[in-house]
């Protein structure tokens, strides 16, 4: 289909298919024996590839389908049963995974955040708030922290903040998990100063996202120390999580971390990002907030919001107040130039004739 008989789609970052290289890769090797379940030598390949990447030498490699799938295995896999897991309450364990952490047998201790953010200070009165507690024998204790980088609302930890938060979580002698669903698109932003080495210095488990990033689907976890968890494999497999055809995710990962595509699809999606966060702000939209990554978030008056609707998808995020609506164009490693350039048209269109 033409580009400009294409619907303009800004709703999320993973409605395409996947990028050309990873659909090479499955079509040239698609006629090839292997075997099953990830022992095959494509997700070897891309096991070593990520502990490269990473400089994490010691790390074992999972892949798995999905988000949620992958944060409900760790979770449930590193808590005891009396625990919980300390989490923003924007997180998407704590909002968009239909209590998929509870439904494990673990409750999510929401903490208020700032922009999807929380602060070493945040998690700290979480657990001096328990440990001080005369009946914190009949509460769920705080057993691990979640975070997103970057987060739901396209945010991202400095090197300052994940180190401090990596020290608390050493300190109660706690996990650090970070979901990396977008994880490209933080690596590649401009105001990023967390590597993916960092990342595997200071969380005890973290996944690489592919889903969003360019793949057809798929997750790369990666643990590390006492993330580390005896008989993982049979865990995943216990969950309904094991894949039998598993090179199909080591193949696209592999592809991923060949000649650094993984980068370059973030740097791609940031930039469209800017341009698209520049081209509203000069028209007289009002952002919500300015975001480093591939998320942008704007302010819609409802009359506007169902006009533009009509010309491009957007996805909804909340309720400003009674007349105005918070509305995410996301940007991914699928959106070209042309894209941009027929929303950028648009926007004179729908522009507010004043400042909220």
């Amino acid at each position: 289909m033409a580009a400009e008989n294409r619907p303009l789609s800004f709703s999320s970052d993973y409605m395409e298919g996947a990028h050309p290289a990873i659909l090479e890769a499955l079509v040239e090797t698609n006629l090839l024996r292997s075997p099953g379940y990830g022992l095959d030598p494509y997700s070897d390949s891309a096991k070593e590839k990520i502990r490269l990447a990473a400089d994490a030498a010691d790390a074992e490699v999972f892949f798995l389908v999905g988000g949620t799938q992958t944060n409900a295995l760790v979770i449930k896999s590193l808590l005891r049963s009396y625990e919980g897991v300390i989490a923003p309450e924007t997180g998407h364990i704590s909002v968009h995974e239909a209590g998929a952490i509870e439904m494990g047998g673990h409750k999510v201790l929401a903490v208020p955040h700032k922009l999807g953010k929380i602060a070493a200070e945040d998690i700290k009165k979480v657990l001096t708030a328990f440990r001080l507690d005369g009946n914190r024998d009949h509460m769920v204790k705080p057993g691990m922290v979640y975070i997103s980088q970057p987060t739901e609302y396209g945010t991202l930890y400095s090197l300052e903040e994940l180190t401090a938060i990596s020290n608390l979580c050493r300190e109660a002698d706690i996990p650090l998990y970070v979901d990396g669903a977008r994880m490209a698109y933080g690596l590649a932003s401009p105001s990023n100063d967390v590597t993916l080495p960092d990342l595997a210095r200071l969380a005890d488990a973290f996944y690489i996202g592919g889903t969003k990033c360019g793949a057809l689907f798929g997750e790369a976890l990666v643990m590390r120390g006492r993330a580390k968890v005896p008989g993982f494999f049979s865990i995943i497999k216990q969950n309904g999580a094991l894949l039998a055809k598993g090179r199909l995710l080591g193949l696209q990962f592999d592809t991923l971390f060949t000649d650094g595509l993984y980068f370059d699809v973030g740097r791609s999606a940031i930039a469209h990002a800017q341009k698209l966060q520049s081209a509203l702000q000069d028209a007289g939209f009002r952002l919500f907030f300015e975001s480093p990554t591939n998320q942008i978030f704007v302010i819609l008056e409802n009359r506007t919001l169902d006009a533009l609707s009509e010309e491009v998808e957007m996805g909804f995020w909340e309720t400003y107040d009674a007349n105005h609506t918070v509305m995410r164009f996301a940007t991914s490693w699928a959106t070209t130039e042309e894209d941009i350039a027929r929303l950028i048209a648009l926007l004179p269109r729908f522009a507010p004739k004043k400042q909220l």
